[in-house]
């Protein structure tokens, strides 16, 4: 994948939303530049005055991969997601947005509002052909390597085919982020046996099943099996998967804390300490949620990723590397060639079913004996 020419080598960053501010993107473009797997051009996007003097002070003012689109409205923390969009036509976050559907940047990144980003991605950009409802997807941490997990809290509520959508756009989005080719599927549910679980789960089960043409369906996956080298995805609705993303962050923020304080405890621990301190450094980068800290909105007609709001520059700059390996896989293009088959795979009867309910009788031989 060579450098990407034209507007979607482009990526436009919501530069006024977040927690830390614009001072933070700020950084985190620069680091994103001074990264050689970084291929694409950068748009900030906010306002000049403020953006200016912060790209100065960074070096890369005059940078001939950066450039500033003004806009005068910041979407704030507590803004209303659809009165954000209403009332604020000029913000940030929605300016970044409509470069995606004026075909002038190929990927937003925005550490802002959740809840706008969403409502304004799916209303300005709608969803792909073929793909009911947007998710969000995530990169967690397991055994010997990530796993994505979908849908993080896009849609607490779902139907089957939704789930279904969600395993082929977090098998997509697997290849390119993670580099595994035939991603391995898991349905997240309560046990492994046919049957035990909810309507949504057994239903999708049932679904997914059908679709190994495109999906690699592993079977219904428990949530300790998620943390080992089960499976490459893990699907669910967006409740129980934003339980679990916000479980596993408090989880490994606890543990993180909590060896710090035994370590301290004493000074032979210390000691000990001082001599493990590589492998406490190889953990600590192995859960970091800073790593991957782009959740993009699959799904949509456009790429676009959401930071947490507490993002630190490099947080964004992961963010900014994702996105870029997004475009330049052509995610878009893959998912929507394969809805097709899966809507079609997904929706067709099971054959053992319509035998059942339409049974054949084998007609009598001819030359069939007398029962004695």
């Amino acid at each position: 994948m060579g450098k990407p020419t034209g507007p979607i080598g482009h990526i436009a960053i919501d530069a006024m939303g977040g927690d830390l501010g614009p001072a933070e993107v700020a950084a985190a473009a620069r680091l994103a530049l001074d990264d050689p797997l970084l291929q694409s051009d950068l748009i900030l996007v906010g306002q000049p005055d403020v953006l200016g003097p912060l790209l100065t002070e960074h070096g890369i003012a005059s940078h001939p991969r950066v450039k500033i689109l003004a806009a005068s409205e910041v979407v704030t923390m507590d803004d209303k997601p659809l009165q954000a969009f209403r009332r604020k036509k000029d913000s940030s976050m929605g300016r970044a947005i409509e470069l995606i559907k004026t075909g002038e940047a190929g990927a937003v990144v925005s550490c802002g509002n959740t809840g706008a980003l969403m409502a304004g991605g799916a209303i300005r950009l709608r969803t792909l052909e073929g793909i009911d409802r947007p998710a969000l997807g995530a990169v967690v941490p397991r055994a010997n390597g990530y796993f994505i997990l979908i849908d993080a809290g896009a849609n607490p509520e779902a139907e089957p085919l939704h789930l279904v959508h969600n395993a082929l756009l977090g098998s997509h989005y697997a290849r390119v982020i993670l580099g595994i080719q035939n991603p391995r599927v898991g349905l997240l549910t309560i046990g492994t046996e046919e049957g035990k679980g909810n309507a949504l789960s057994n239903a999708t089960h049932e679904m997914l099943k059908r679709c190994g043409e495109v999906i690699n369906y592993v079977g219904p996956t428990e949530g300790f099996q998620v943390f080992t080298d089960h499976c490459d995805v893990a699907v669910c609705d967006g409740f129980t998967g934003n339980l679990l993303l916000k479980s596993w962050e408090s989880l490994s923020k606890f543990f993180t804390n909590t060896l710090k304080a035994e370590l301290k405890a004493n000074p032979l621990r210390m000691a000990g300490a001082v001599i493990s301190q590589g492998a406490f450094k190889a953990m600590k980068a192995r859960i970091n949620p800073e790593r991957y800290s782009g959740a993009p909105l699959l799904g949509l007609k456009g790429n676009v990723l959401k930071a947490h709001g507490s993002s630190n520059r490099h947080a964004l700059r992961y963010a900014i590397l994702a996105a870029d390996k997004v475009i330049r896989a052509d995610f878009l293009g893959q998912v929507s060639r394969d809805a097709v088959r899966i809507n079609a795979l997904a929706s067709a009867a099971p054959i053992v079913a319509a035998e059942q309910e339409n049974p054949v009788s084998a007609p009598a031989s001819d030359n069939a004996s007398p029962s004695s």
